[in-house]
């Protein structure tokens, strides 16, 4: 026989790890996946934000709107966390209009639904 642990009990396992974890880090980490997956998809993680062979502003467009809605569905319950999400997701919004060859009118942009318009 083997130690190693069948699928059922290790599912269970990730369960009960998961119950263990504060809401707000759920979402925190929930949102920095959100806003690292659209900065590469800005292309931001290159020298040359234009030449990366990663952007594609389709992407980043849902991943920002689904990142504005975490960010203001859950914007209550992040305490000091809110501050910096806001921060970062205003960031990616204006990234996104300065990527853009011809940028949304404002409150027309990735997640502007959610937070408004986003000016820089």
């Amino acid at each position: 026989m083997t130690d190693k642990p069948t699928a059922e009990e290790s599912s269970d396992q990730r369960i009960r790890d998961l119950a263990e974890i504060p809401a707000v880090e759920v979402i925190s980490r929930a949102a920095v996946m959100l806003m690292s997956a659209a900065a590469e998809k800005l292309g931001l993680s290159a020298d040359d934000p234009d030449d990366s062979p990663h952007r594609d502003l389709d992407e980043a467009r849902r991943l920002i709107t689904a990142l504005a809605g975490l960010v203001t569905a859950s914007v209550e319950y992040l305490g000091p966390h809110a501050g910096p999400m806001r921060d970062g997701l205003k960031s990616l919004q204006l990234a996104f209009r300065e990527a853009s060859a011809h940028p949304d009118e404002p409150g027309k942009g990735p997640g502007e639904k959610y937070t408004g318009p986003v000016w820089g």
